[in-house]
């Protein structure tokens, strides 16, 4: 569920709803057709008093057969699927409990629908949806605290992304919101064109194009023409941010029915350079003040002007900036600086082969008096180019300045045979890579993280990077 919490206003009215998506509206019960929802929820288990629950098809279950749980939990109604009423008995249930089905013809449409009507409800609204191959959740973090100084904002919190997540997220507005920002992620073609359908964003930019999800699509050109579509709704008003120094950058924008502008440090005036602290951050230098940036490595620095990008067209002051920039911290498994016995650098949230090797040159930049062990794993979704890009990854290990290498994950054998003479430890057992991690890693080393969501290295710690997960602890 996504919903403010302790909030029980009305977001909209179920008869509405109802003619918004052209469904069957059946409602059992007193007053239950004047009646309304307040949140909405694809999750049975969450579904406080009030709330509206989509009844979701999935591959592995069918939401359907949670409506009387998520009615006794105190939903007040369902979106469900026409095909669906008979087979689970829906109104013979919602009749027993008083309760209202809204019957439509794909209850996912029917979410995403319900999201657009809602928008409408905030026509003044600036919407900004951001995308990319990598660094989407951290810009949109940092946009949001830059903005958030001085206009009131919302976002979609977490990873809530995708084709469900992006919709669920939509009902978190409140009136008095000014400004919308919102991550689209995408796991299938046609996603980001789907998602944009719902949001209709003023402001779109896109991060980056790389090879994450090169399984899924085929190719970076697929890749590239996937993220194009989230300016697919612009209508002539919209603004399309893109990276001035993207290979992609000119196939991008064309086409655009809105107003284009590339941008990176080189495009903000108010930009005087930067000093890099290692794993410290960054200091920037805007509008002739300096700026202390927390989040390490060149590739947050590109968040950064991201974000700046997106802040400029609000547009915000100067010392919003500053402010916003100041108050970013490391989200979980996004370049996470982990401090103790041993200092880690968690980043294993999402990996493929442009971000592990910008995490591997990030970490041999660094003048580190210890040693260093770089603790790899899995790049997922890269499909028929897996095992050569693991090998590209095995020949920049190998001429890495790594102490040890450990590798996690069947994907990572093919980079045992690239790894030369390295010392290194491969596994495809968590519980032994954590062994052979606790049996190396001494007082003063540097521990790199570095592994697709699915392999959760953070595991390797436990949970969150590990015994003491805070500024005094440490493994």
């Amino acid at each position: 569920m996504v919903s403010d919490s302790g909030s029980n206003d009305t977001l909209m009215g179920l008869s509405e709803l109802s003619l918004c998506l052209g469904g069957q509206l059946l409602s059992f019960g007193k007053n239950q057709r004047e009646a309304g929802f307040s949140s909405v929820t694809v999750d049975s288990r969450a579904a406080p008093e009030g709330s509206l629950f989509v009844a979701l098809s999935g591959s592995n279950c069918d939401g359907h057969s949670f409506v009387e749980a998520a009615f006794k939990n105190g939903a007040a109604a369902a979106i469900v699927e026409r095909q669906k009423l008979e087979i689970f008995k829906l109104p013979e249930i919602a009749g027993r409990l008083g309760k209202t089905l809204i019957a439509v013809d794909n209850s996912l449409e029917g979410l995403q629908k319900a999201a657009g009507a809602y928008l409408k409800k905030f026509p003044g609204l600036l919407k900004i949806a951001i995308t990319g191959s990598s660094g989407k959740t951290t810009t949109k973090e940092i946009t949001a605290k830059i903005i958030g100084i001085e206009k009131r904002v919302k976002m979609n919190p977490g990873n809530f992304n995708s084709e469900i997540g992006l919709p669920l997220s939509v009902f978190n507005l409140r009136p008095g919101d000014e400004v919308g920002v919102f991550e689209m992620g995408m796991n299938r073609a046609g996603e980001i064109a789907e998602l944009a359908s719902v949001l209709n964003p003023d402001i779109a930019l896109i991060t980056n194009i790389g090879s994450s999800h090169i399984g899924i699509l085929g190719s970076m050109d697929a890749i590239a023409k996937e993220k194009k579509n989230i300016f697919s709704e612009f209508n002539g008003n919209g603004v399309a941010l893109i990276p001035a120094d993207s290979p992609y950058r000119d196939y991008l924008a064309q086409g655009v029915r809105g107003r284009v502008s590339f941008y990176g440090a080189g495009s903000f005036a108010e930009f005087g350079g930067v000093r890099e602290l290692g794993i410290d951050g960054s200091e920037i230098i805007w509008d002739g003040k300096q700026v202390r940036f927390a989040l390490p490595g060149k590739h947050n620095l590109a968040n950064a002007f991201a974000a700046i990008a997106i802040a400029r067209e609000i547009p915000v002051g100067s010392n919003a900036v500053r402010l916003g920039l100041e108050s970013v911290k490391p989200l979980f498994g996004r370049g996470e600086i982990i401090r103790g016995k041993a200092t880690v650098i968690q980043d294993c949230y999402n990996s493929n082969p442009e971000s592990l090797a910008v995490a591997l040159e990030f970490c041999e930049s660094l003048d580190w008096p210890g040693r260093r062990a770089y603790i790899i794993g899995d790049m997922l979704e890269l499909g028929a180019d897996s095992e050569k890009a693991h090998e590209e990854i095995g020949h920049l290990l190998s001429g890495s300045r790594a102490d040890m290498i450990f590798l996690y994950g069947k994907e990572t054998e093919a980079a045992v045979k690239t790894l030369g003479g390295r010392r290194f430890f491969h596994t495809c057992s968590i519980s032994d890579l954590t062994a052979a991690v606790d049996g190396y890693i001494q007082e003063g080393d540097l521990v790199l993280l570095k592994g697709s969501r699915g392999c959760a290295l953070e595991r390797v710690f436990g949970g969150s990077c590990g015994k003491g997960h805070d500024s005094e602890g440490g493994i």
